[in-house]
């Protein structure tokens, strides 16, 4: 993986109810961390799960 993360793009944040933002891990392809935040949404946290790309604006 080099410095900018461009082998692992993708973000899956975790966010509370009080805005707190958290990583929970870095993937290859959206449909990869797409699918580990849906997981962890099905378990039935109160927290909501996002997925970003590094560096996108």
């Amino acid at each position: 993986m080099t410095d900018n993360g461009a082998a692992l793009p993708w973000l899956v944040i975790r966010q509370d109810d009080n805005g707190n933002r958290y990583r929970v891990g870095r993937y290859a392809t959206r449909t990869e961390a797409e699918r580990v935040a849906d997981r962890l949404d099905a378990k039935g946290h109160k927290q909501l799960y996002i997925v970003e790309r590094v560096g996108r604006a």
